[in-house]
């Protein structure tokens, strides 16, 4: 018996032993005068179990058919074996039609052993700072390395940034890295779709800030924001900042699978598929502000302007030929040109994430030339600890890109060696025999 039942039995008991009338009794049970009158009958006749459910123990009239539970359960174990009950009812609902609610979906991973049931989260022991009131007012920005593409390609980084107020991904992007560079391409399509924020919230990176109090140069990405007018504001821990690590969470889980059925395996292909993917992400998980107005402020200059701002810039002395050094490279200022600088004159130079240079002086693009003098300078030999892994992970194919090289030409050398030139097959397929594989260097003499 139930507590409901075993209250109405008590309740009803009062009434047929005359100690509380049937009008009370229906008032404590919110039931009607005739209800009670049928229970009282039921009671005089089969006791305390003329109360109890007589659909106690057996199937529902709406449960769902075997052969529907089937066909879905199937689908489960075809596509969405790995996934959680919550998202495999979303993606049945939109591939295949199947509306199905996501406890009784539950019960059946379970039951199929797809799904393990969780313990129930303790209540926070600290309460949640609110929320920002406007869109735009703070941004909080970070990156996060994982295997987005599983086993299909390597690890890299996806680079987001979410709105405080209102849980929107703003702007998101994949790189092979966490770098400056990263940060300038996400933080460009972030201001071309939606203006420049108030401010935005990182953790405490070389990236964002210097740790030297003596040095009071700002690091690139500072300089962009101080050219933008954007605040930086750096948090004291993880935690402080967890609206976007809890996105990240969200994602590593629900993208890393969505990426999976489209069989995207590369970041060309990520980049271009993921604003659709954002943008549905905001649909179902975004809130309103608090309040409607927009604290992003239209970008006033071109877009030429804003990708100079988003790229490294640098100082150079020119020297009396008008020449400066830059990372393994000359540079000489084309002679000729309308108020052109001086020797001596310290002029600009602005790096692109492509590779291209610009110089700058008095806020003029200069005409120069470019003389590659060291080639192995041109890529910087500083790394931090969320680059460090990209570079390794790139001299480490270039060894193994150099082996095989190796290997082929020892191939290639074995085979002139045995008078045979031309081989049929790929160098690191083994030779076959009977009519395909290797032929002689030359042509057999005409015996006849």
């Amino acid at each position: 018996m139930s507590q409901k039942e075993a209250q109405r039995y008590a309740v009803i008991a009062q009434v047929l032993g005359g100690q509380t009338s049937q009008r009370l009794a229906a008032a404590q049970l919110q039931l009607s005068v005739r209800q009670i009158k049928r229970l009282c009958v039921v009671v005089r006749a089969a006791g305390a179990s003329g109360l109890l459910s007589r659909r106690r123990g057996r199937p529902s009239n709406r449960r769902i058919g075997a052969q529907r539970k089937g066909a879905i359960m199937t689908l489960v174990h075809a596509r969405y074996a790995d996934f959680g009950p919550q998202l495999a009812s979303e993606y049945l609902q939109r591939e295949h039609a199947q509306r199905i609610g996501v406890e009784t979906l539950r019960g059946w991973m379970i039951e199929a052993g797809l799904w393990q049931p969780k313990r129930r989260r303790k209540a926070r022991s600290h309460p949640l700072r609110e929320r920002r009131a406007r869109l735009g007012e703070l941004v909080q920005i970070d990156g996060s390395h994982h295997h987005w593409f599983e086993a299909r390609a390597p690890r890299c980084c996806l680079i987001a940034f979410i709105d405080d107020a209102t849980g929107r991904v703003l702007a998101a992007r994949f790189s092979p890295a966490e770098s400056t560079q990263d940060y300038f391409a996400v933080l460009r399509q972030h201001v071309s779709a939606h203006g420049v924020p108030l401010a935005y919230y990182s953790d405490r990176h070389g990236i964002f800030t210097k740790h030297d109090p003596d040095d009071p140069a700002p690091t690139q990405f500072e300089r962009a924001l101080l050219q933008l007018r954007i605040g930086g504001i750096c948090a004291s821990s993880p935690q402080a900042k967890g609206r976007v690590e809890r996105l990240f969470q969200t994602l590593q889980d629900r993208l890393v699978k969505a990426m999976r059925l489209q069989g995207i395996d590369c970041i060309e292909a990520a980049n271009a598929w993921l604003p659709g993917y954002i943008a549905e992400h905001n649909r179902s998980f975004a809130v309103a502000a608090r309040q409607p107005q927009d604290a992003h402020r239209p970008f006033a200059g071109t877009a030429q302007e804003l990708a100079r701002i988003c790229a490294h810039h640098h100082q150079r002395q020119l020297s009396g030929a008008l020449s400066c050094q830059f990372e393994g490279s000359q540079i000489w200022i084309t002679p000729g040109q309308e108020r052109a600088p001086k020797s001596r004159a310290q002029v600009g130079i602005v790096e692109y994430g492509d590779g291209r240079l610009e110089v700058l002086w008095g806020g003029r693009v200069l005409e120069h030339r470019i003389f590659t003098v060291h080639e192995h300078l041109r890529h910087r030999r500083a790394a931090d600890a969320k680059t460090i892994n990209a570079r390794v992970d790139a001299l480490a194919g270039q060894r193994a890109r150099a082996l095989r090289l190796r290997t082929e030409i020892a191939l290639q050398e074995a085979l002139r060696a045995a008078g045979i030139y031309w081989p049929d097959t790929h160098p690191s397929a083994p030779p076959a025999l009977g009519r395909s594989g290797l032929r002689p260097a030359r042509p057999s003499a005409d015996t006849s």
